[in-house]
């Protein structure tokens, strides 16, 4: 038999003889009572409170178009240097497809002219004159 004075492991020392004084003075019941001492780490200390991060509003955008936004359309629009679908939803808060279907619009009627062409997305630019 190993006596407690005398053992040590491979990773850590000796107890020390105060220390397994004071555990076999306690009795088994009165161990659990005991309270342990507060330590600075592990899980007894407060977890960190992650930010929940920002959350952006969500948009309230037309999704059928109304006299007052079609007649917007048609007047602000062929002015722009640069018309897209993301441009008409950002300036005349509209659906993204409610987008598309005015500049389709627009390019029917001859107000704007095609620039690119592309699955993702459709750029267009005003119609320019002679004198421009």
């Amino acid at each position: 038999m190993i006596s407690a004075t005398n053992y040590v492991s491979g990773f850590d020392a000796a107890p020390e003889s105060a220390d397994i004084a004071e555990r076999l003075a306690v009795g088994p019941n009165q161990a659990k009572a005991k309270a342990p001492p507060p330590s600075s780490g592990g899980k007894a200390a407060k977890k960190k409170k992650w930010s929940k991060g920002k959350v952006k509003d969500k948009a309230q955008h037309a999704v059928v178009c109304d006299k007052a936004t079609f007649d917007r359309i048609m007047k602000e629009a062929p002015t722009w240097r640069l018309i897209s679908q993301s441009i008409l939803i950002e300036r005349l808060k509209v659906n993204g497809s409610l987008a598309r279907v005015a500049i389709r619009h627009l390019e029917k009627e001859g107000l704007i002219k095609r620039i690119v062409h592309h699955s993702g997305q459709l750029i267009y630019t005003r119609l320019t004159t002679a004198s421009d």
